[in-house]
């Protein structure tokens, strides 16, 4: 690997992944231990890690890739970010449909709010980046698709931030959406605290606040002045986080916790700089890390054949741990094999396609 590369990032992004694969797993596998439950229960701070991230390496890149941030080539950058994000998301939604098409139960649409939304519906969310709207109206009607609400926040800030640094320009006033983004989020989700709907979760404005949290450091990552001094209080940083992490359920906090946790997120990426010296002990979490995008994607299709087969309600403590591992394994196994033999080649195939090198 690259001497420059950020093994922090992977690392956070490894953890990330594996908190939301136990988030969905303890939802219909809830196991009758108090400390499992406690680190399930809020998976949802693992996507908030996953969006820092998105924004800081957007970021970081543009600055290296064209020079300064107001002159992001626009063909080249959607390219780019069209290469990573679409093979896979086209693959997901086939799958689905063939799963839907031979009738497999669980991966057909339900009306969990008594509205029917046709499939047609769903894919037509889930292809342009509004799966968390519908989610938001009519609830979680399809099991496996329902994940790319996470995959909508993204791509609409993917979609806009070429666009807002070509007219903003200057770093300063880019700072000041920054901040204005992230002031926003804490109000959007304090306006819809609790709401039935869950939009103080899954809106683009309330979510929106941890990518710009990692704009941010992308902006000021390479000013080293402080990153010793963050690098000495790093386990105070973890502390911190792990303590929010179990302090309470996310959605009873989420007015201010997903902010905050998102700004130790972005601190723990900052301390650790590109200091490596711990990688071979975190060599698993940065496997993961690399793969994390196919896992997050092909997850639920490996859950929902299992629970086909495992009846939540019927199934014992005991097998729901050999359930858990087998679903665990099988969730990195299949996300790792799309990666190496489809989205990795499909992403240099398009960019050699259409991006000019040199």
């Amino acid at each position: 690997m690259n001497k420059n590369h950020i093994f922090s990032v992977d690392i956070i992004r490894g953890f990330s992944i594996l908190l939301v694969l136990l988030h969905h797993f303890n939802i219909p596998y809830k196991l009758h231990l108090a400390w499992f439950n406690i680190l399930c229960r809020n998976g949802n701070y693992g996507v908030t890690m996953f969006f820092v991230v998105s924004g800081f390496l957007i970021t970081r890149n543009s600055l290296n890739r064209y020079g300064n941030i107001s002159g992001i080539d626009f063909k080249d950058f959607y390219i780019r970010r069209a290469a990573r994000i679409l093979p896979c998301l086209f693959l997901l939604v086939a799958l689905v449909s063939l799963l839907v098409w031979a009738n497999f139960p669980v991966f057909v649409n339900h009306e969990p709010n008594g509205m029917h939304v046709s499939y047609a519906a769903t894919v037509l969310a889930a292809l342009t980046f509004c799966m968390n709207i519908l989610v938001i109206h009519y609830g979680w009607v399809n099991y496996v698709l329902g994940v790319l609400w996470s995959l909508s926040v993204e791509e609409v800030f993917y979609l806009v931030f070429p666009i807002l640094c070509f007219f903003l320009k200057k770093r300063r006033y880019i700072v000041i959406l920054l901040i204005f983004t992230t002031l926003y989020a804490i109000y959007y989700r304090s306006n819809f605290y609790l709401n039935a709907n869950e939009a103080y979760l899954y809106h683009y404005f309330s979510s929106f606040d941890a990518i710009a949290i990692g704009c941010f450091l992308g902006l000021f990552f390479d000013r080293r002045k402080y990153s010793y001094l963050f690098y000495n209080f790093r386990y105070l940083i973890i502390l911190l986080m792990i303590f929010l992490y179990c302090y309470a359920p996310i959605k009873l906090v989420s007015t201010w916790s997903m902010t905050v946790f998102a700004i130790l997120t972005a601190l723990l990426i900052y301390a650790y700089q590109n200091k490596i010296s711990e990688e071979k002990i975190f060599f698993p979490f940065i496997w993961l890390g690399h793969r994390s995008y196919e896992v997050y994607l092909f997850h639920l299709v490996i859950l929902g054949l299992v629970k086909m087969n495992y009846i939540p309600s019927t199934t014992n403590d005991l097998t729901k741990w050999f359930i858990c591992i087998i679903y665990l394994g099988l969730s990195m196994m299949l996300g790792s094999l799309i990666e190496k033999y489809y989205s990795r080649p499909m992403n240099k195939k398009i960019r050699s396609k259409f991006i000019k090198l040199g």
